[in-house]
């Protein structure tokens, strides 16, 4: 079977929309994930919405390679959550045909949270997007059974989804056993990277590895064999390589091919 492979946002976030497409088109793989709503105020993005031409340019930019949109990023519910803030991006969604948008939970009061997302997946719907909350150990939703048991007491919408990053499984309460016990109709896709696993980690030194500083597949210590040995093996996987320190020598394309190679052995170990 051959599997299908996304260059993530972050394995490609010196790209515009168009250029991520063309590098992923190069380098083998057959989606991107394009980050258009950053994760913070003033924080890093790709500039599509809102901007025509440059969607006309990214939708020219997937008819002449046939590399398609896996992901958008990112929604953040918290306490105060709308989810009518990000219509724009739904719209975008539709138009790019991408799958999904990646959902964090910042509420740490869950049966808010619950609720907000079960409003969301609602609204979401009629665009035909699925909405992958991702669990992160600093967040409202710090690990897999959290992220299940969120989407439960939503009622499990018919577009919801759980997003496990291979960071996140090496670095919070996650067990294999964990992964197993999510429904495969909740996993639409993926995400590899690498890192030194463990739990005592403070908040500052996670977020900076998972915005600045992740490892290529092979070079840490999270058993990626073992999670995707247990993930459906039609899964697709999101390459989220970023190591902005190595990226300073290192090519877009380079790092986009090197980034592939490495994740192919433990994705493809069992097909």
């Amino acid at each position: 079977m051959n599997r299908i492979y996304s260059l993530a946002y972050l394995g490609a976030h010196r790209c515009t929309p168009v250029e991520a497409i063309r590098v992923a088109a190069a380098e083998g793989y057959q989606h991107v994930g394009l980050r258009l709503w950053p994760n913070a105020p003033g924080a890093a993005q790709q500039f599509l919405l809102g901007r025509p031409e440059a969607m006309r340019e990214a939708l020219a930019a997937q008819r002449d390679t046939g590399v398609g949109v896996l992901d958008l990023e990112i929604i953040r519910i918290d306490k105060g959550f709308d989810p009518h803030t990000w219509d724009a991006l739904y719209d975008a969604g539709a138009a790019l045909q991408a799958r999904a948008i990646l959902v964090a939970g910042d509420d740490h009061n869950e049966a808010r949270l619950a609720a907000s997302y079960a409003r969301l997946c609602e609204v979401m719907a009629p665009y035909g997007l699925t909405a992958d909350l991702e669990f992160m150990p600093w967040t409202g939703v710090p690990d897999a059974k959290s992220a299940l048991r969120v989407i439960r007491r939503a009622g499990q919408p018919a577009n919801a989804g759980i997003l496990v990053d291979a960071l996140h499984f090496g670095r919070s309460h996650t067990t294999l056993d964990d992964i197993r016990a999510i429904p495969r109709e909740l996993l639409h896709y993926a995400q590899i990277c690498d890192a030194v696993p463990g739990t005592n980690f403070t908040i500052e030194q996670l977020i900076h590895t998972a915005r600045c500083a992740r490892l290529l597949p092979g070079e840490g210590g999270i058993d990626l064999h073992g999670l995707f040995g247990v993930l459906p093996v039609d899964l697709p996987v999101s390459v989220e390589v970023i190591h902005l320190e190595r990226e300073q020598t290192t090519g877009v394309h380079e790092w986009a091919a090197l980034c592939l190679a490495a994740s192919r052995p433990f994705v493809e170990h069992r097909t």
